[in-house]
């Protein structure tokens, strides 16, 4: 129930008021903090647009003239932020309103509030409601709880994965840290390095990473294979497979084994069936020509 109470100020200008009648007006200063007449006076110890209190009721802000009894209005608290997401390593502030019953609210001060971590990758939560990010390997979920007298609220973050490559001893490293924790757990696992091959199939994790393969499965390798075209002798074709979307694949090839000789190969066609590709040279003449493919993951 809402109670309300209307204030009525009475000034005496002698024992009976006669109609018309005059109040003298009262001095005000500058700030318009403080004004007097031989009748009333205003409170200078309040600044403009905040609020007094008294033992019981406090006067509510944005309500000219009007009083609010909290120990029986309000109703919970609510916590907001925005927005609801924080870069891992970063900030976000938190804040804490009243809600009443009429579903009005009034700001909270962040030190009136009892700040917690209850679940998530964040590394703590200050006095004054700012809440600090873990690193993280994937987007994840974090909960914040506040506390203002016996009210309960909490709040649901996300922290987001904002570099894909700095988590724990899987950091910079050049593969996605996301990718190393689904196939091969959380760090330390000497088994997801780069450089290691823990399938054995002659393929490297960051080789099979950037390939999109899984690396520990021997039959998920990309193969490459070259072929004859029949009845063009002066055409070869380049096969692989497979090919995902997101990557993006070039031909190279080359008469000699050096690195400066190896060129994009032109005048190509290329058919796709599923995740197999076909590249056929069409100018393959010569003694001989190796073949190689590049693969790039954004």
């Amino acid at each position: 129930m809402i109670q309300r109470l209307t204030l009525l100020l009475i000034f005496s200008v002698g024992a009976v008021l006669a109609n018309p009648y005059t109040l003298a007006p009262t001095t005000v200063d500058g700030g318009g903090l403080r004004g007097t007449s031989a009748a009333y006076a205003l409170d200078a110890s309040l600044s403009p647009g905040l609020h007094g209190s008294s033992s019981s009721y406090t006067l509510r802000i944005g309500y000219a003239g009007q009083l609010l009894d909290a120990s029986t209005l309000a109703t919970g608290i609510d916590l907001t932020a925005t927005p609801t997401t924080v870069n891992e390593g970063s900030t976000r502030q938190i804040s804490a309103a009243v809600v009443y019953d009429d579903l009005s609210t009034t700001p909270l001060s962040p030190t009136e509030v009892a700040w917690s971590v209850q679940s998530g990758p964040l590394t703590g939560i200050s006095s004054s409601g700012l809440a600090t990010a873990g690193i993280v390997y994937q987007d994840t979920t974090a909960v914040v709880q506040g506390t203002y007298l016996t009210f309960i609220d909490s709040i649901t973050l996300t922290v987001i994965n904002s570099l894909p490559d700095n988590f724990g001893a899987y950091a910079g490293d050049q593969i996605d840290d996301d990718w190393q924790v689904l196939h091969f757990g959380l760090p330390p696992n000497s088994q997801a390095g780069p450089g290691a091959d823990p399938d054995a199939d002659g393929q490297s994790n960051l080789f099979e990473f950037i390939a999109g393969v899984v690396p520990t499965l021997t039959s998920s390798r990309l193969q490459i294979s070259c072929l004859k075209v029949a009845g063009q002798p002066a055409q070869k074709q380049i096969a692989f497979s497979p090919r995902f979307s997101g990557r993006t694949y070039t031909v190279l090839s080359t008469t000699a084994l050096a690195p400066a000789n190896w060129q994009p190969l032109t005048g190509s066609l290329i058919t796709d069936d599923g995740s197999l590709r076909t590249v056929t040279d069409t100018t393959a003449t010569g003694p001989r020509r190796l073949y190689r493919v590049h693969i790039t993951k954004p």
